[in-house]
């Protein structure tokens, strides 16, 4: 007789919610499920998921990269929550976004509009001149254009979430650190942890840690602005505009790699990490309550109601999820971790059945697991 939990995930499949997916659950440290259905796309030729297939993981790029980036800055005592970020980008001063703190970036609460159409412009640049596309230039020009943004609310009003917010933040480690943000990643955090299938940019060879020599990477949409399907490059129009590399969209990984960075975050809150200090973890992933409306923490979301989580999970858990159709949720109170993921944009963003999906399946985790009805 089939498990729950992997009914489900073939139903996603059969009723076209994603033509593959890995799901990943620990439970009180242990490894519980780590199983892949489906094919890298919805084509028949395409080939059978497996547990080491990459996904690109779109905005888990913000908690896994940007954010576990920032609180590394922080511990190094590179930048701090409450410095302004004209501090680092003297060519903000004087505008609207140029008093906005680290925090507020995290938060969603800075004002900033939630996406604006910057691939547009960068491709305009690049016909105009070659080579613009990707550059320094375009993501000088992208840090000019989010800074002359009006404001949609005041600063620290509520939350909005924006990907402009977490562009700039990616920027932001690039100047600080002077290196790129893959590499700051790479070097800084995956690199010391031994993770090494979490990656910008894996269809470029040179990016491929270790000796891998094939990856299977799970298509995501026929994309009509590119006109191809999208295989091991990033989604997100804005990300590839500016290189493959940003703070809102661009990292890939297996679900293995998600999973160790998500242990290194739970392992943090409970005081166990040595990576990541345990009090600043902790505020990060934790609704700050001075916005009644708002279920963020510092980069990391918690269960708001309806929520992608389900009914179940408390109110000490904290996740994130990806437009691509990844997400990731972790329950302290039961030491219960959940990573999916899926391309539920191939062939097309256009299907929203993801939607209905994720709380169902972390509804059927939590029974078969917590309360043990499986």
């Amino acid at each position: 007789m089939i498990d729950p939990i992997t009914h489900t995930m073939q139903s996603g499949v059969e009723e076209g919610v994603f033509p593959g997916g890995v799901l990943f659950i620990r439970f009180h440290g242990e490894a519980v499920y780590h199983r892949a259905v489906g094919r890298t796309a919805h084509a028949h030729v395409a080939e059978p998921v497996t547990i080491e297939t990459l996904y690109d993981l779109a905005s888990l790029t913000k908690p896994l990269a940007t954010t576990t980036a920032v609180l590394h800055l922080i511990q190094d005592g590179k930048i701090r929550l409450a410095d302004a970020i004209e501090q680092y980008f003297p060519e903000l001063e004087n505008t609207a976004i140029g008093s906005v703190t680290v925090a507020h970036l995290l938060h969603h609460s800075s004002g900033l509009p939630g996406w604006r159409p910057l691939y547009e412009e960068i491709s305009e640049r690049e016909k105009q001149s070659p080579g613009f596309f990707g550059s320094a230039r375009a993501r000088q020009f992208a840090l000019e254009a989010i800074g002359s943004e009006p404001l949609v609310h005041h600063i620290g009003d509520k939350s909005l979430y924006s990907d402009l917010g977490f562009i700039l933040l990616g920027l932001l480690i690039e100047r600080v650190a002077g290196l790129s943000l893959a590499s700051f990643c790479r070097e800084r955090v995956y690199e010391p942890l031994g993770i090494q299938d979490l990656m910008f940019c894996p269809n470029m060879k040179e990016s491929i840690p270790g000796n891998h020599s094939h990856y299977s990477i799970a298509s995501t949409e026929k994309d009509p602005w590119r006109g191809r399907v999208l295989i091991g490059e990033v989604h997100d129009e804005n990300a590839y505009a500016l290189g493959g590399v940003a703070g809102h969209a661009g990292l890939f990984g297996t679900a293995g790699a998600v999973m160790s960075m998500v242990d290194v975050w739970l392992d943090a809150y409970f005081g166990k990490s040595t990576a990541l200090m345990p009090e600043l973890a902790r505020r990060f992933v934790t609704s700050d309550g001075h916005q009644p409306e708002s279920s963020w923490g510092l980069g990391w979301d918690t269960p708001s109601a309806p929520s992608s989580s389900g009914r179940y999970l408390s109110a000490q858990a904290f996740g994130h999820l990806g437009f691509t159709g990844t997400s990731i949720w972790v329950d302290p109170k039961v030491e219960l971790e959940v990573v999916l993921l899926t391309n539920r944009v191939n062939p097309t963003r256009l299907n929203a059945k993801i939607q209905q999906f994720r709380p169902l399946l972390h509804d059927t985790v939590y029974r078969t697991f917590v309360e043990g009805d499986g």
